[in-house]
C-alpha cells in the first residue's frame, strides 16, 4: 500500500496557485493523518489546499476511522465515495512515494521520476467542525503485482480527472490507463518511522 509520500520541491508556478500556503514545508515522510497539498478547481480555475490524508465524508462521527485511500477499482460505486467520485476530484503533488518489498522483513524503496512532480489521483470532502470547515482526500490506488500503487496522472490525463464534465467512462478508462515507468531505489528503514521527516529519508539502505 502506498503509505507514505514526500513533497519537498516544487516550481514557482505551483506556489503562485491562489491557496498555496506562504509557508509551506518540505516533507519527506508524509503519512495518513498528516496534513497534505491537494490541487483542485474551482470556477474553472485550478487552486490549491492543505487537507487530511484521511477520508472523512460527513456523515462520519469517529474521525480514526478516516480512509487513507480508495481502490480505483471500486471507488466508483462505494456509497462513501459516490459524491467525491462525481464532483469533489483532485490530485496530490509529490516528488516520489514509499513502498515495502519482502516476504519476511520488508524494505522500503523509493520511486520517483527525474526532474519531475508526481500528480497522484484523489477525492476530497469537507468535514464541518463548529467554527471551521476542512478538507480531506484518500489517494487512489491500483494494483501493482502484489502491490498497491497510487494512480498517476500526466497533465492531460488530471485536466480530465478535474473537469467536473468527464463523464463515468472517461474517468474508468483513465484510472484503467497502464501507469509510467519509474525509477526507484532502496532506502533506509528510518523512513518505518513516521515521525522521522528529513533528506537522510532518501538515503540509501
Amino acid at each position: 500500500m502506498s503509505g507514505r509520500y514526500a513533497l519537498f520541491n516544487w516550481p514557482e508556478t505551483l506556489a503562485q496557485l491562489p491557496g498555496f500556503p506562504q509557508q509551506m514545508r518540505a516533507h519527506w515522510n508524509l503519512a495518513p493523518k498528516s496534513q497534505v497539498l491537494m490541487l483542485l478547481q474551482k470556477q474553472q480555475e485550478p487552486h490549491a489546499a492543505m487537507a487530511l490524508w484521511g477520508f472523512t465524508s460527513e456523515w462520519m462521527t469517529d474521525l480514526t476511522r478516516a480512509v487513507a485511500h480508495a481502490r480505483a477499482e471500486t471507488v466508483s460505486t462505494q456509497p462513501m465515495f459516490k459524491k467525491a467520485w462525481r464532483s469533489q476530484r483532485c490530485v496530490l503533488p509529490a516528488n516520489g512515494f514509499f513502498e515495502w518489498r519482502g516476504t519476511h522483513r520488508k524494505h522500503p524503496f523509493w520511486l520517483y521520476a527525474d526532474d519531475a512532480l508526481l500528480y497522484f489521483a484523489a477525492i476530497w470532502d469537507v468535514y464541518a467542525l463548529p467554527g471551521r470547515d476542512y478538507y480531506s482526500v484518500a489517494m487512489l490506488t491500483q494494483q501493482a503485482a502484489n502491490l498497491r500503487r497510487p494512480i498517476l496522472l500526466n497533465q492531460q490525463q488530471q485536466a480530465l480527472w478535474l473537469n467536473p464534465q468527464s463523464s463515468d467512462a472517461e474517468l474508468l478508462e483513465l484510472l484503467a490507463s497502464p501507469p509510467p515507468q519509474l525509477r526507484e531505489r532502496r532506502v533506509s528503514t528510518l523512513i518505518n518511522d513516521p515521525l522521522v521527516d528529513g533528506p537522510h529519508c532518501l538515503d540509501i539502505g
